[in-house]
């Protein structure tokens, strides 16, 4: 069960750490729209969408080196309040009833989403027709990783469980 949760955690580590500069090339997207706009006065015709997908693809495919690290919001209220085996025991409820689920979810639609996207050659409106379904696959890769991340950290409580019983 260690190598599993090892394995899955550096995945998402080593992704989080590949995707990270993704914000910069957004940056510099956003500067040369920017730089277009004040000296030509006029903007680019494919930044702005390039610079939305980009951020979107980025927002979505950190999330699980996010869950990894613990930066999402918890209400953590009640956590406080108990001892670590029912922090460790509302863990492992509270990620196989309500988060397991709706990833799983968000796989099924994100994947139905993606594929009507694809069949369809759907591009973005404007002047320039930029391909979307690359930024539609990236909701299948996210869910992917981030269930990935969901089975981590139920088996890592499954282990604080266990220790708590066999000490």
């Amino acid at each position: 069960m260690n190598a599993i949760v090892r394995a899955i955690d550096a995945l998402n580590e080593g992704f989080g750490r590949l995707i990270a500069p993704l914000i910069a090339v957004v940056t510099l997207v956003v500067v040369y729209d920017i730089a277009m706009r004040f000296f030509l006065g006029r903007p680019s015709d494919w930044a702005f969408d390039v610079s939305k997908m980009l951020f979107g693809a980025h927002f979505m495919l950190m999330t699980a080196y996010g869950l990894k690290h613990h930066a999402h919001v918890e209400v953590d209220v009640l956590k406080r309040l108990l001892a670590r085996r029912g922090r460790a025991l509302l863990e492992v409820i509270g990620y196989l009833v309500f988060f397991v689920p709706f990833i799983l979810m968000f796989l099924q639609y994100g994947w139905s989403f993606f594929q009507r996207s694809w069949e369809r050659g759907e591009t973005t409106y404007g002047i320039v027709a930029i391909p979307v379904y690359p930024v539609k696959a990236v909701l299948v890769v996210a869910g992917i990783t981030v269930l990935l991340q969901a089975v981590a950290t139920v088996l890592r409580a499954c282990q604080a469980l266990r220790r708590e019983v066999h000490p």
